[in-house]
């Protein structure tokens, strides 16, 4: 045990992480560096989780619904009394912000690592932070926080406000509960959908009003204070690329940033902290229009931030670290004038997602997950982890640090392209795109980032997909299985057309973007793949020892005929069989268009048509919750609603056939 921590006037020997994922491995790796024992708390599916395997100790606290397990009050508190701990971390999420939980810690003697329950839930509710903010003359954005939550009250106050309005959560973070509506006759269905998503992910569902601010930067300060009445703050972030309101990109300091307004923003945060007698870390967060130099504060989080090692890289300063010391009782150990920023630091927040398909989540098991030593990465998953469907869809944070931005953001570009990630789809080749936008490389994007740079959604570029599909027959072909015995030992499928010509056969390829069938030609030092119009030459690919394209490495894992393959950044499961082969069942499903199936397990919340309508391609016509968000399923293909096989209210599990449409013939 640290003797700095023995000695203290609120001694640490033990802490338990009430969270999961990554953030619960990123305050272990702190606690176990200052010589700290860790308790994990672990729900039924998160039994062998990369939490859990780090930990001293394990605790099980329930099954997998977080209401049941990592929301759970009494667990979290029983688990804390029965492995003696003297404090419990909460991270982010789940109960970080609950103020009857840090309420409870303290009747109980248990130190809180995090605020007191008064700041907490003083700030906690948006609208009690914007009542403080107002008296303390803090600049708010326009709008309602109202105790009446009645939809007429709302629709008067959105008339005079103005549109469009945001919508948002009380007691919301993460993006979740919150809806844009720019005409008022969508505001009684935004109200709905606001209101269940606010219950789902927080236990209430009061809503506040405020006016959108069209393009605005999205700007945050980190403070940090003690119970000495010190209070400093650890400079800015820019966090303005998003989606759904959550953030994506994330780089500390702001670029293109005035020093009179960072000035503002520091007045701003530390009188806004001195106000509540804050403690421990925090963050203040501020929007601000693009064209404009007044910052007008949004919320205040009373946790730390997912975003906090770009503070961490600028500053040299472990926020862990000192979150544990203020909970010891122990002074801040510099002054604000010792706290130095240098260079800069970008974050990039992966996710289990499929961003070609509307970001819907994915699930399923890693069985490569590996990335460059020199880039930072803060995960909660490794080679053979399990990504379910009834947590948040973020799974890690790529970092990089530089003596200046473009330093940081070819470093981080650089590391994201080299990381294999493979066995569950991710947001990784979008992120890509994302550094690599003009309007984050000139560090001048805007909360609208995602809108202006890809108007019509996020899709993979045609041609390395068809290159990645040309590697992922290729390999197939080469790397023989106990099931195959290799290209060069099966004939099935190929036809030898002699010595002076190649060997061709064809290939079924199957993956998330469909099918197609890759013609393969091989012979005389070659290997050439036709997929649809697009031909690829990949030399000697096939028989090279150490596989690469373009310069840059292929890496692959193969499971029978699923083939996972990564390269330049993005990555690809596929299945594949030889074409006078029978199609493996997938196949067969694939051609199944006309119906809607669930594309994860979850719960309906709302159907959106009735058995004889008929809908257009790409109308939305179900709601589903699924990983804290509610997800609108639209149609594949135009046509009529021909039958439904679930109802509102059912709990669905991945594949479950949920609409039927019946095309019409074509004459």
């Amino acid at each position: 045990m640290s003797s700095l921590f023995e000695k203290a006037p609120n001694p640490l020997r033990r802490v338990l992480i009430a969270n999961r994922g990554e953030i619960a491995c990123r305050i272990m790796r702190t606690c176990q560096r200052l010589g700290l024992e860790t308790i994990a708390v672990y729900s039924d599916v998160d039994a062998a989780a990369l939490h859990v395997q780090m930990a001293d100790e394990k605790i099980r606290i329930g099954n997998a619904p977080a209401t049941q397990s990592y929301l759970n009050i009494d667990a979290i508190i029983e688990a804390i009394e029965v492995s003696g701990a003297d404090a419990v971390h909460p991270g982010y999420g789940f109960l970080s912000e609950n103020a009857a939980f840090a309420e409870r810690c303290e009747e109980k003697g248990i130190l809180f690592i995090g605020p007191s329950s008064g700041a907490i839930r003083a700030m906690g509710s948006k609208i009690e932070a914007k009542r403080i903010a107002e008296a303390a003359g803090v600049p708010t954005v326009p709008g309602y926080h109202g105790d009446d939550q009645s939809e007429a009250r709302l629709r008067a106050e959105a008339e005079r406000i103005g549109y469009p309005v945001l919508i948002k959560a009380s007691a919301g973070g993460g993006g979740r509960g919150i809806r844009l509506v720019r005409n008022p006759a969508d505001l009684t269905r935004e109200l709905k959908l606001a209101r269940a998503e606010a219950l789902s992910a927080f236990g209430n569902d009061a809503l506040l009003i405020e006016k959108y601010i069209e393009l605005p930067r999205h700007l945050e300060v980190q403070i940090m204070g003690d119970t000495h009445g010190n209070l400093v703050h650890l400079f800015e972030r820019d966090c303005s690329v998003q989606r759904n309101n959550q953030k994506i990109l994330e780089e500390a300091p702001a670029p293109n940033l005035p020093e009179a307004v960072r000035g503002k923003l520091f007045d701003t945060a530390l009188m806004l902290g001195r106000e509540i007698g804050y403690r421990s870390a925090g963050t203040v967060e501020f929007i601000m229009a693009a064209d404009d130099d007044q910052p007008y504060f949004l919320e205040m989080n009373t946790r730390l931030q997912v975003e906090h090692p770009v503070t961490e890289m600028i500053t040299g300063i472990d926020l862990v670290d000192w979150q544990l010391r203020v909970a010891a009782g122990l002074p801040l150990p510099l002054t604000q004038g010792e706290i130095r920023a240098q260079g800069h630091a970008i974050e990039a927040r992966l996710a289990a997602e499929r961003p070609a398909d509307d970001f819907q989540p994915s699930i399923g098991t890693f069985v490569k997950v590996e990335t460059p030593p020199e880039l930072r990465f803060d995960t909660g998953v490794a080679t053979g982890s399990d990504v379910t469907p009834y947590y948040d869809s973020m799974l890690a944070k790529f970092i990089a640090h530089g003596r200046d931005r473009a330093a940081a953001l070819n470093a981080l570009s650089r590391g994201v392209s080299e990381s294999a990630l493979l066995g569950v789809e991710t947001n990784q080749a979008f992120l890509l795109d994302c550094l690599g936008a003009a309007d984050f490389q000139e560090g001048r994007a805007t909360t609208a980032f995602l809108k202006q740079n890809f108007p019509d959604g996020w899709k993979a570029g045609k041609m390395h997909l068809t290159e990645l599909r040309a590697l992922a027959a290729a390999l197939w072909l080469s790397d023989p299985s106990p099931a195959r015995s290799g290209l060069w030992h099966r004939r099935d499928g190929f036809r030898v057309m002699g010595a002076r010509r190649p060997a061709t056969c064809l290939i079924d390829l199957l993956d998330s973007a469909g099918e197609v069938t890759v013609f393969a030609e091989i012979g005389h030092g070659a290997a050439r793949f036709r997929i649809g119009d697009e031909s690829i030459e990949l030399g000697d690919i096939l028989t090279a020892t150490e596989k690469t394209f373009r310069n840059a490495p292929v890496r692959w894992i193969r499971e029978g005929n699923v083939l996972h393959v990564t390269w330049n950044g993005q990555s690809l499961r596929a299945t594949l069989g030889y074409s006078v082969d029978a199609p493996p069942k997938s196949f067969e499903e694939l051609r199944k268009p006309n119906d809607l199936s669930a594309p994860m397990p979850g719960l309906i919340t709302e159907i959106l048509v009735r058995v004889g309508d008929t809908v257009t391609e790409g109308d939305p016509i179900l709601q589903m919750e699924a990983m804290k968000l509610v997800h609108s399923l639209r149609a594949g293909r135009s046509g009529r609603v021909a039958s439904i096989h679930c109802k509102e209210g059912d709990t669905v599990p991945l594949g479950k056939p949920l609409i039927e449409i019946e095309v019409p013939m074509e004459s």
